[in-house]
């Protein structure tokens, strides 16, 4: 990850501490989602089907604090939904810088120029600005006319005011690896401070189910890309090296979920911040009381296609500490996208996927009764 060298020293001792202690299971970001409301509906997403008695739903400040507090993490990712519509947003933002925290804002940008005078620059603050491609790329994903535009033009007023700024980068099926390759260098010129890239995550309620990749394909997509940037050196990425050359299909890393936990309005979400499948109200209750051999590719249905970042870069932390030479070399030489890839993982043992999406919201609208509010209603399986 890129960040300014005081958070790379506490993140790093971090790491190591945790690795030299011999701890199996420990994170490394937290994902926090404080509300699910988005003012986008892309055809991709898996996140915003609920009810709106949910929808309008947002983590308090004291909720963001205490969980942060509890998980302790060096490094705080804050997604949606939408965050820039959570009105208190630039005060949980200050709250986990002053925390000493590395913070990692994602927005789509529709709402950052109305919005940006709440922040100030911070050496541990980036925007995380979605851009999925080009201006046709971009736009078709998100189901909208006229957002790449906006994006780009919030990327270079956040940069003229003096922030850090990122992009994170969704591809899809159909993503050709020229057009990606020169779309990271159109970023690149706009000055951006880091980039974030990662294959779709199959949702299963998202609408377009005819859009992710497999992992075969996902595979040949990241080969095609890092081949026209020097094997990843062209472009700054904000993810290990490590992690690219797995997205590349020279290794075959098992996830670590728990790397990445996320905090939504539900509780603590198991087993990670892309697949919901049960929900608890403490992170010790997360770390120690899933059964985490029951996901994961080879385990799980819903998971044989993953290669998402939140699954894996904990993964690729976990062999660079490992195996620091490799990682050293990976850096000098760059990502290999010729020659044979590493034998994956089979999914002959996975068990079936379980439809559990309706019970899920179902126990958190009964506990919203339970507590007095207004809820209307109940969601239909499709």
């Amino acid at each position: 990850m890129l960040a300014p060298a005081p958070y790379i020293a506490r993140i790093g001792a971090y790491i190591v501490g945790r690795h030299l202690r011999g701890v199996k299971r420990y994170p490394l970001v937290m994902m926090l989602e404080p509300l699910f409301r988005c003012n986008l509906a892309c055809k991709g997403c898996g996140k915003i089907d609920y009810p709106d008695s949910i929808l309008n739903q947002r983590l308090s400040y004291e909720q963001c604090m205490a969980a942060v507090d509890e998980c302790g993490t060096p490094i705080v990712s804050i997604a949606g939904g939408e965050p820039l519509l959570h009105r208190d947003m630039p005060r949980i933002v200050r709250g986990f810088l002053d925390r000493k925290k590395y913070v990692i804002l994602c927005t789509n940008a529709l709402l950052l120029k109305k919005k940006i005078d709440d922040y100030k620059p911070h050496k541990g603050f980036t925007w995380s600005i979605h851009l999925d491609g080009d201006l046709g790329m971009h736009d078709q994903a998100v189901s909208q006319d006229g957002v790449y535009d906006i994006a780009v033009d919030a990327i270079r007023l956040a940069k003229s005011r003096g922030f850090s700024v990122s992009i994170n980068c969704t591809l899809f099926n159909g993503a050709d690896p020229a057009r990606v390759a020169t779309f990271l260098d159109t970023v690149k010129a706009l000055g951006v401070d880091g980039i974030t890239v990662s294959p779709g995550y199959s949702y299963e309620r998202a609408p377009d189910q005819d859009s992710f990749l497999n992992r075969t394909m996902t595979k040949q997509l990241f080969r095609g890309i890092l081949a026209r940037g020097r094997g990843g050196k062209e472009w700054p990425f904000r993810q290990s090296r490590a992690f690219l050359n797995f997205l590349a299909g020279n290794e075959a890393y098992k996830c670590t979920p728990w790397a990445m936990p996320a905090r939504t309005v539900f509780g603590w979400q198991r087993p990670c911040y892309l697949l919901g499948e049960g929900y608890v109200d403490t992170f010790s209750e997360l770390m120690d009381g899933t059964d985490w051999d029951q996901y994961g590719v080879g385990n799980y249905e819903k998971c044989q296609d993953c290669m998402v970042h939140c699954g894996f870069e904990g993964s690729a932390v976990k062999d660079i500490v490992r195996h620091p030479i490799k990682a050293v070399m990976l850096s000098l030489k760059g990502v290999r996208t010729e020659g044979p890839m590493a034998k994956d993982i089979p999914l002959d043992k996975q068990r079936r996927a379980k439809d559990v999406f309706s019970l899920n919201v179902d126990a958190h609208l009964g506990r919203m009764e339970k507590a007095g509010n207004k809820v209307d209603g109940r969601v239909e399986v499709h």
